[in-house]
C-alpha cells in the first residue's frame, strides 16, 4: 500500500507537469522513488522514462487534435535527440547514483518562475515567419544537447526542449508543449529501453503504478491546457513547475526522518 501511494502521488506530479508543460516524469518520479522507496537511481530513472512514454503520447495526441503540434519541424529535432539519448544513457550507467538528476530539479523550478515572471506570448503567425533553414540548423544543435541530457539524467529532455522551442525557435506556448511531448514520447521510449537493457528490468509493480497514474493525470492536464488562454496557460504552467520544483528540492535535500 505504501509503495502504491508513493507511486500514485509521484504520478500526479509527473502527469500534471507533462500535460501542462511537457515536463519529463523523471523530474518528479525519480527523486521520489529514490528517497521514499530506496530504489537505485538508474532503476528509478528507467521507471520514470517508461512512465513518460504513454503520458507524452496521449498528451501529444490531445495537443495535435487541437492543432497545437508541429510534427514536421519536430521530427528534425527528434532524430538527433534519439541518437544522443543512447549516448547519454550509456554514460549515465557509468557514473555514481548521486551524480544523476540534480540538474533537472533546478531547471524545473527556474523555468516555472520564468513562465510566471516572463510569459511566452508568441503568436503562431510570428512563429511561422522564422526561416525554415535556420530552424533546421537550430533543431539539430538543440537535439544533440537535449538528447544527451535525456539519456544521462532521465529528464526526457522536456524542460530543455520547452525552453529551446519557446526561447530559441520562437514557438508559441501551446505548440511548444505539444511538439515537446511528441518528441519526448520517442526519446523516453528510447531511454527506457536502453536503461532496461543495460540495467535489467525494474520492479514491475512499481512500474505499472507509476505508468498508470502519470498517464491519467497527463490526460487531464493536456485537455485543460488546450482549452485555456495563453495567459492562463503560462500562469498554470509556471505555478505547476515552480511548485513541483520546490517540492522535489525538498524531497531530495530535506528528506523526512
Amino acid at each position: 500500500m505504501y509503495q502504491f501511494l508513493i507511486c500514485f502521488i509521484a504520478g500526479i506530479g509527473a502527469g500534471l507537469g507533462t500535460g501542462f508543460a511537457g515536463m519529463s516524469a523523471a523530474a518528479v518520479i525519480s527523486p521520489m522513488l529514490i528517497t521514499f522507496l530506496g530504489l537505485p537511481a538508474y532503476e528509478a530513472v528507467g521507471i520514470a522514462l517508461a512512465s513518460d512514454v504513454l503520458a507524452s503520447a496521449v498528451s501529444a495526441y490531445t495537443y495535435g487534435k487541437n492543432k497545437n503540434l508541429d510534427i514536421r519541424n519536430g521530427l528534425v529535432m527528434m532524430v538527433t535527440v534519439l541518437l544522443f539519448t543512447l549516448v547519454g544513457s550509456f554514460t549515465a550507467s557509468r557514473v555514481p547514483n548521486t551524480t544523476m538528476g540534480s540538474f533537472s530539479v533546478f531547471m524545473t523550478l527556474l523555468l516555472g518562475i520564468k513562465f510566471i515572471v516572463k510569459p511566452v506570448m508568441t503568436t503562431k503567425e510570428s512563429m511561422n515567419s522564422v526561416s525554415g533553414k535556420k530552424r533546421i540548423v537550430q533543431s539539430i544543435v538543440s537535439g544533440v544537447i537535449v538528447g544527451f541530457i535525456c539519456g544521462f539524467i532521465g529528464a526526457g529532455g522536456g524542460m530543455m526542449m520547452l525552453l529551446i522551442l519557446t526561447s530559441v525557435l520562437g514557438y508559441e506556448l501551446k505548440t511548444a508543449v505539444g511538439t515537446s511531448v511528441f518528441i519526448m514520447a520517442f526519446t523516453a521510449l528510447t531511454g527506457a529501453v536502453s536503461h532496461f537493457v543495460i540495467g535489467g528490468m525494474p520492479d514491475l509493480w512499481c512500474l505499472a503504478c507509476c505508468v498508470a497514474s502519470t498517464l491519467l493525470w497527463a490526460r487531464i492536464a493536456a485537455k485543460f491546457a488546450n482549452k485555456t488562454s495563453a495567459v492562463t496557460l503560462n500562469r498554470a504552467t509556471g505555478i505547476v513547475l515552480a511548485v513541483l520544483g520546490a517540492a522535489i528540492l525538498a524531497v531530495k535535500y530535506l528528506p523526512l526522518p
